[in-house]
């Protein structure tokens, strides 16, 4: 996550567990709030934007809400991040991957 606070994204949490699911990563910049899911893929993998299932989508959502409403802020705009990173460390990032 050092990457995306050198991009000005600041950490609200890391490994969170909640609603059957885990986060990843909770980031914001520019009030702009950001749930980070990160997965390990090769970079020709033609897969790689399917990494995050429909099932793992429902429990990403699941969790965002928790912990939105756990801080007070149910009503908060959820959207998601993607983090596909290869065996040499090498990231692509995908904003708003899917919708919340």
């Amino acid at each position: 996550m050092a990457e995306l606070q050198t991009l000005g994204w600041s950490l609200h949490a890391t490994n969170w567990r909640g609603g059957g699911g885990e986060l990843d990563a909770v980031v914001e910049r520019a009030g702009r709030l950001r749930f980070v899911e990160v997965k390990l893929r090769e970079r020709d993998d033609p897969l790689a934007d399917e990494a995050v299932t429909a099932s793992k989508r429902t429990r990403l959502r699941r969790a965002a809400r928790l912990w939105l409403t756990a801080r007070g802020e149910p009503e908060r705009e959820v959207c998601f991040m993607v983090a596909l990173v290869d065996h040499q460390g090498v990231i692509d990032w995908i904003d708003d991957a899917f919708d919340g």
